[in-house]
């Protein structure tokens, strides 16, 4: 439900601007200030009515959630087409029967809505395979399944049962029960009531990453297929940009005719329920490479998205135009075993986790030993917190709760993918930190938003050369550790062959990248005359076709700023006059081809096949929203004389 109102768009609560066509006539309300609590926008102060500084474009409207506010009773007063209205209705849920309560995620049980403050069966008599498709899809589960109607019957009998008035009607491609119109109205004649059914009971088939692990057999249910499509930049499970593979390369989606159908054929094919949200505009960052598919048109039952119908032209679509999903994901309590506590807003604090002890759940800390940035980002992908911003590994500042500061999770490593800190690598029973919890247990704090870098890969393709250089103009470069080891005992008459190239570092995420250390910490280089605010930003390595390195460099971030940037966006960072260093969303970063260190030194390589791989943030210094990206490989072969790089790709290659 979207509605405009002409009033100033200068209020508080519970509205956000549309940028709605202008409307014509007079501004009834300005300067509105509600507490929530009111019955009528009336109710709430404002400059009284039509007392306004305000033009019609600063008209203000508002989107209203499906859900009724709790004590709401439906009333229809269009009996006579009560099917073309909406489900309305305060809350949904599937009640498991007491066998299955512990059962997590909850997968099977009567389908249950509240309305005027009760909770309701519906009737079954006119429920079908589509409806359940729905609830299924809105609790986070790709598809639906049968159940043993016996036991529910023999249920059913025994329990008082209490009615919802109405029946349900779905196409299949909502994503909630709200978005269903209303079946037939129920005739309500005490136990006759639903007389040839009974209550709904709904069964759906989680996804492979939600599967009960005590499950016998569970995961023969799935194969493992190559997949197809991917999401990359979100902060949540189920969130991100939508990647397609073709011809062994990822590419994005444009988002022209991009909606919900086509929304939820990703999600369910990557084992959620249906979306949330279908984003267009690039709104969880921006890819790399080709676009694969535009004007995206499904039917919402396709298996994979790459049956729907699209156009293979991408004319005209940039990547200002990435196509994005938010997809329904089931209910794991993963948010009740974690807690962040002391600090200063709900994004910080000391991590605590709820662990057993002596028969008994007690609240602990973790042990900071090699806590890091990995570690971080699945903590606050578990409180649904976004991203991760920092890692700390003392927290005496944060005043936690004393009963929580024994350690009670040591050895935490985190590949960086795992849904809770329980997942990753970390010691059983028998804990060991040497400097204990307390003060230096182990603390984050959470952004909404983070940077993306990546790589121009074709730049580098473009801009690799071989130069042979001499020693003694190589000083500065030799003191900052580019050139490889035999140059220690080289003479400054000799000749160091470099392997050149130009890097283009994009930063296509939803915040700038700012390195970690403060102007203070930054290290001056007098040599090079520049400060130095990462010690490493990049590693460039040379490896043989089996993956041992056979020659390395590095770059030192002496100047992270803004060379260019797209089309409407400003400059922020300049490093002239120790200015402040980062990359700005939308711009990038150029270190040309004939800067010292922006080499690998190959003097000692022999003619060969190789593969030329570069990282960046390799130590994972700065937060970022994906990972998987910031690594680039390239074929390369060398024949004594002339260097070639070719098929440069972002990413592992399919």
């Amino acid at each position: 439900m979207v509605g405009i109102w002409a009033w100033s768009r200068r209020s508080s609560k519970s509205f956000r601007c549309l940028h709605p066509p202008l409307f014509k006539g007079r501004i009834w309300l300005d300067n509105v200030h509600c507490s929530g609590r009111e019955r009528t926008l009336a109710q709430c102060k404002s400059n009284g009515f039509g007392v306004s500084d305000c033009k019609h474009s600063e008209d203000v409207g508002v989107v209203c959630n499906q859900r009724r506010i709790p004590g709401f009773k439906f009333i229809s007063s269009f009996t006579n087409s009560v099917e073309s209205l909406n489900v309305q209705i305060e809350e949904v849920r599937i009640r498991a029967i007491y066998s299955q309560r512990k059962r997590v995620p909850i997968t099977e049980g009567y389908l249950e809505v509240k309305d005027g403050g009760k909770w309701r069966q519906i009737c079954d008599e006119e429920w079908t395979e589509m409806n359940n498709r729905v609830i299924c899809g809105m609790y986070g589960f790709p598809g639906e399944k049968g159940y043993n109607t016996k036991v529910y019957k023999l249920l059913a009998k025994r329990r008082k049962k209490n009615y919802w008035d109405f029946g349900v009607n779905c196409t299949g491609n909502e994503a909630s029960l709200h978005g269903c119109k209303l079946g037939h109205k129920v005739e309500l004649k005490g136990n006759a009531t639903c007389e040839k059914g009974m209550p709904v009971v709904v069964s759906c088939v989680p996804g492979r990453a939600f599967a009960p692990s005590y499950t016998q057999g569970f995961s023969k249910a799935y194969r493992v297929e190559q997949p197809l499509v991917r999401l990359r930049g979100g902060a949540n499970t189920g969130d991100g940009r939508v990647e397609v593979l073709k011809n062994g390369e990822w590419g994005t989606v444009c988002d022209d005719s991009w909606n919900l159908k086509a929304a939820s054929v990703v999600c369910r094919e990557l084992g959620f329920g249906s979306a949330k949200e279908a984003l267009a505009g690039g709104r969880l960052g921006q890819g790399m490479g080709p676009v694969h598919m535009n004007e995206v048109e499904c039917s919402g039952f396709e298996k994979s998205l790459t049956e729907c119908y699209f156009n293979r032209d991408a004319l005209g679509c940039s990547h200002e135009e990435d196509a994005a999903v938010r997809c329904n994901v089931p209910a794991m309590g993963f948010q009740n075993k974690l807690r962040l506590s002391g600090g200063r807003n709900p994004f910080e604090g000391r991590v605590e986790v709820l662990a057993e002890k002596n028969d008994s759940l007690v609240w602990g800390t973790v042990c900071s030993d090699s806590w890091g940035t990995m570690e971080a980002t699945v903590v606050c992908r578990q409180l649904g917190l976004g991203f991760a911003s920092n890692a700390f590994q003392e927290t005496w500042y944060w005043p936690g709760d004393v009963r929580a500061d024994d350690v009670v999770m040591s050895g935490v490593r985190c590949s960086g993918t795992e849904m809770t800190l329980a997942q990753c690598l970390h010691h059983g029973k028998h804990l060991h930190c040497p400097r204990g919890g307390g003060r230096f247990a182990a603390g984050v704090s959470c952004s909404e938003s983070a940077p993306d870098l990546v790589l121009n890969a074709q730049v580098v393709e473009h801009t690799t050369y071989l130069e042979d250089r001499p020693m003694y103009i190589l000083q500065c470069a030799n003191e900052e550790h580019c050139l490889s080891s035999s140059a220690a005992t080289a003479t400054p008459s000799s000749y160091r062959r470099l392997m050149r190239f130009s890097s283009q570092i994009h930063n296509n995420g939803q915040s700038d990248f700012r390195p970690r250390a403060a102007h203070n910490s930054w290290v001056w280089h007098d040599c090079h005359r520049h400060y130095h605010s990462m010690e490493v930003f990049t590693h460039y390595d040379l490896l043989s076709l089996n993956g041992t390195k056979v020659a390395e460099g590095h770059k030192a971030s002496f100047c992270l700023e803004d060379t260019q940037c797209e089309e409407g966006t400003e400059k922020r960072y300049e490093c002239a006059n120790f200015g402040q260093q980062g990359i700005t969303v939308g711009c990038w970063d150029t270190y040309r081809h004939d800067i010292d260190c922006q080499w690998i030194d190959v003097t000692d390589v022999v003619p060969g096949d190789y593969i030329f791989q570069v990282v960046i943030n390799p130590n994972y210094e700065v937060a970022e929203s994906d990972y998987t990206n910031n690594i680039m490989k390239c074929r390369c072969r060398y024949d004594g004389h002339l260097i070639w790089t070719y098929n440069c790709h972002i990413g592992e290659r399919r």
